[in-house]
């Protein structure tokens, strides 16, 4: 059998060289209209994509510009504008509303010893006008680039930024820290004051505005001793370095550089902008007492929008405080703020309402509630993690959003005035559908299926009431993977596994099958249900599924009950019926697709992540005759081991059907009960091989978890390897870690499934 490795590993490198090289579309911003000399109208698009470069193993990022010829109501031509050119270094960048300024967060290597610094940069149409050395004014630490807290804001005025970033900490010393002799004579013995406490310019966004609202920098303060290892707390999963935000004001006129003060100590804010006329900062503050909890990929938070008036120097609260709120977004006329509203904790992501705050009225209203249950023609529900960051029609009325839409993804535009929504995809392809930005009515989107790579689509949003006349037409166009096929079905649990409150939820699948090659007639299939799992598969472009489907593997993606899309019914269903419900599903539709589909039921494998390793392992220990090999990403396998070691210690408990309280210990049954729903309690009835991959860095799913199955399989004799993954977290997404994934996957499952 050696023999036979290597030009296999070969086969399959080159394969996954050639899929990884399709480039992700990330972001786009368009350009001011421009008048040609007939009197046309043009526009430039700018885009940015991201590719993963295995030589250098990192993720690439490059733009790609467009003109865009339009008359107002159609698009008359477009076109490429030269060729694609690396971004290197940049965090964040953003457009100034007029577009003549572009702001830039960039880090720059370190020479030598020197830690990596970050410059906030301004540039105008014509060249670098402003370079701001952040980490040598030491105002504060790190700015924020994630899409959690961070923003970079322009002032409507373009003379200010707004960002996020960590509150300075003061240097601690040992106890024993010696002492520099004191020499000569300081200018403080002569009379003369320290330049450190030397009045402080502080940039003013609007007149008479500074009241000791804008702090300058902080005071000169004793290094404290005995701080150096006290513990600080941070918002978990991919958020490790964020503990303290603060939001910061540059002044691009004046260089300065100022800390914005009168944010509530119990808050942690972020997703800033400016209020209208530049009076003061709207942003979201996620409250972090008793302690924070994991935020990434939480949606259930207790957080509200607030206000910081800068001229009457008062912290203003805009919404409930008793909900969770994020991604506000202002109307181009200034007057109204939507934003996305969920429960506070139960199930980390849920159907979602939109909610409106109008800045003159001071009222809040309701646009469009959560909706208990999909039906097609119908709009199916907000299940996204945030509104596009330019979503307003130009009207000022309407917005634009992408949401699942059972397993598919569609874009819908809302009129916020009366509720009605209207879908801009529903004539066009199947797939996966997402907004990237609108302006002036001009829409920018991506779209892919698991066939066909992403690609950019353009059309301009009709009048209100003829949204449905939208004519998308495609930019940069690419020809579909050869040789895959794929469609998604519908399935109704049996009688007997309905749930007793939620009867009649159904659930989907999605099978993609080669078309082409020696086991296209009945290829072996691999099981992949999703993680979350209140997540779902929408029908658009994943790299592992696409190459283990040109390897010669049939994939069925199964969204079970609990999965987003299909209604907050069905979201509700699986609290407390994990390990049950799902693992239920995701068995009757493998059983289905056996018995319709030419597939080889003797050659039947599984494959998930997180959520997804939970169903994996239990469906081997609950059904070990149907599957004969498993692979497993940083997989949930005892929740009862898990609730003291997560970011997310609620999950533990939510999923399981249990109360979450912060100064609640769970009793004896409910651990009892943790312990009953989760995996490791059929690990005895194991018999397929199991490859595990655990990320080192991982705060959602401690790899504790993996080495407790991986030691419980090694002890009962099943064929087990573990791949442990440095610098990698909970997604496993390094571009080294993801592509020694999925050769290793490719090979665990030629192997051990005899194809």
């Amino acid at each position: 059998r050696v023999p036979q490795v290597q030009p296999r590993a070969e086969e399959l490198s080159e394969l996954y060289r050639e899929l990884s090289q399709h480039p992700g579309l990330s972001a786009a911003c368009l350009g001011p209209d421009l008048t040609t000399q007939y009197g046309g109208k043009y526009c430039s698009l700018y885009t940015e994509w991201s590719q993963r470069d295995l030589a250098r193993a990192e993720n690439i990022k490059f733009c790609r510009q467009y003109l865009i010829f339009h008359d107002g109501a159609s698009i008359v031509y477009s076109a490429p504008a030269g060729t694609c050119s690396e971004i290197k270094d940049e965090l964040l960048s953003r457009e100034s509303p007029s577009g003549t300024l572009k702001a830039v967060l960039r880090k720059v290597p370190g020479k030598e010893k020197e830690k990596e610094k970050q410059f906030l940069e301004v540039w105008n149409q014509n060249q670098k006008v402003k370079s701001i050395d952040l980490t040598a004014l030491d105002k504060h630490g790190s700015v924020y680039d994630d899409d959690q807290f961070g923003c970079l804001a322009w002032s409507h005025s373009e003379t200010h930024l707004l960002y996020v970033a960590e509150k300075k900490r003061p240097k601690a010393e040992s106890f024993f820290q010696s002492k520099a002799p004191e020499l000569g004579t300081s200018d403080e013995d002569m009379g003369h004051p320290k330049k450190e406490d030397a009045p402080v310019k502080v940039g003013s966004p609007h007149p008479g505005s500074a009241g000791g609202w804008l702090c300058g920098c902080a005071a000169d303060q004793a290094v404290p001793q005995g701080e150096q290892f006290v513990y600080h707390e941070d918002w978990g999963e991919t958020l490790s370095t964020r503990s303290v935000p603060v939001l910061c004001v540059l002044d691009i006129e004046g260089n300065s550089i100022s800390v914005l003060e009168g944010i509530p100590e119990h808050l942690s804010p972020g997703q800033a902008f400016w209020s209208p006329e530049d009076t003061g900062v709207v942003f979201v503050g996620w409250w972090h007492d008793p302690f924070r909890l994991g935020l990434r990929h939480c949606t259930n938070r207790r957080s509200a929008l607030f206000f910081v008036d800068l001229t009457g120097g008062r912290c203003e609260q805009l919404s409930e405080d008793t909900r969770a709120v994020w991604s506000p977004r202002l109307s181009p006329d200034g007057c109204r703020i939507v934003y996305l509203e969920n429960t506070v904790l139960g199930p980390h992501q849920q159907c979602s309402c939109l909610r409106m705050y109008d800045w003159y009225t001071k009222h809040t209203s309701t646009v469009l509630e959560t909706v208990p249950r999909q039906a097609w023609g119908a709009f199916p529900g907000i299940y996204c993690g945030a509104l596009p960051g330019m979503c307003w029609a130009a009207d000022s009325r309407r917005i634009l959003l992408d949401t699942a839409q059972r397993s598919q993804q569609d874009v819908f535009v809302v009129d916020t005035a009366t509720g009605t929504t209207t879908s801009l995809t529903a004539d066009s392809p199947k797939g996966s559908w997402s907004v990237l930005t609108i302006d002036r009515d001009l829409m920018v989107a991506r779209f892919s299926t698991p066939s066909y790579p992403p690609v950019l689509k353009v059309a301009v949003l009709p009048a209100a009431g003829h949204e449905a006349q939208t004519q998308w037409i495609c930019l940069q166009d690419a020809p579909p993977v050869p040789g895959i096929s794929w469609d998604i079905r519908t399935l109704q649990p049996p009688p007997e596994q309905e749930h007793a409150q939620y009867r009649g939820l159904d659930f989907d699948a999605i099978l993609m099958r080669p078309s082409e090659g020696p086991t296209a007639q009945k290829p072996p299939l691999v099981v992949m249900p999703h993680g979350g799992p209140h997540s779902v598969f929408t029908a658009g472009w994943m790299l592992y599924p696409a190459a283990l489907c040109r390897v010669g593997f049939a994939v069925l993606l199964v969204n079970y009950r609990g999965s987003l899309g299909f209604g907050q019914d069905s979201v509700a269903s699986l609290p407390g019926n994990v390990g049950t419900q799902d693992v239920h599903d995701v068995q009757l539709c493998v059983e289905r697709v056996l018995q319709e589909e030419m597939l080889d039921a003797s050659r039947v494998a599984l494959v998930g992540g997180s959520h997804g390793g939970f169903l994996a392992c239990h469906l081997i220990g609950q059904f070990p005759d149907t599957y004969h090999a498993c692979v497993v990403r940083n997989p949930v396998v005892n929740i009862a081991s898990m609730v003291a070691t997560t970011d997310i210690p609620d999950w533990c408990l939510t999923e399981t059907g249990l109360p979450y309280k912060p100064d609640a210990l769970p009793d004896p049954a409910q651990w009892t009960e943790m312990l009953h729903k989760s995996p490791i309690r059929y690990v005895d009835r194991v018999r397929a091989p199991v490859l595990l991959m655990l990320g080192e860095d991982d705060r959602r799913v401690p790899p504790k978890q993996g080495l407790e199955y991986y030691r419980a399989l090694k002890a009962r004799g099943v064929p087990t390897r573990l791949l442990w993954y440095p610098g990698n977290n909970h997604a496993l997404a390094g571009v080294e870690a993801e592509a020694d994934g999925f050769m290793n996957i490719a090979l665990w499952l030629l192997k051990h499934l005899q194809c």
